[in-house]
């Protein structure tokens, strides 16, 4: 008999992993992250910081960082940081979020911060910052989000 991805054996599995474990494994099932080039760098109990590096990836026409790829990296810093305390058996997806977009930037990376604000049984609401960080060093912030997340089943 196949196990499933709701059996007690997943689940425990899954209850054994850490925070940034937990993080690491959905984060490599993200095909887009992958495909920009973005990175894990800190995850523990209620946040996650990611960094994408400038490419041509991830420019607008006037050769920004493109909104589309700041909204997405605020989104999965977010995001994975609620997962950082959802149950072993469950994933998360995003349900709304709002955006502002602070500055234009150009060059170095951009670096999200995710932050669970609050966390109830069927929504969790986080914020993300997202800093610029030049590649001279100098930080300039870029956007806010605000969002809700939704856990639900792992399925995979």
């Amino acid at each position: 008999m196949t196990q499933t991805p709701h059996t007690p054996t997943r689940q425990k599995q899954d209850a054994g992993l850490s925070p940034l474990e937990r993080v690491q494994q959905s984060f490599e099932r993200q095909g887009l992250m992958r495909h920009l080039g973005a990175e894990l760098l800190r995850v523990v109990p209620g946040e996650c910081v990611i960094t994408l590096p400038y490419s041509d990836k991830v420019t607008q026409q006037q050769g920004g960082f493109h909104g589309g790829a700041i909204g997405a990296l605020a989104d999965i810093a977010g995001g994975y940081a609620a997962l950082t305390i959802t149950p072993a058996n469950q994933e998360v997806v995003s349900v709304e979020y709002k955006i502002n977009f602070l500055a234009a930037c150009q060059g170095g990376e951009l670096c999200a911060t995710g932050r669970v604000v609050k966390a109830g049984k069927r929504v969790i609401v986080t914020a993300a910052d997202v800093v610029h960080v030049g590649d001279d060093g100098r930080q300039t912030p870029c956007a806010v989000l605000q969002q809700t997340i939704m856990p639900v089943p792992k399925t995979y």
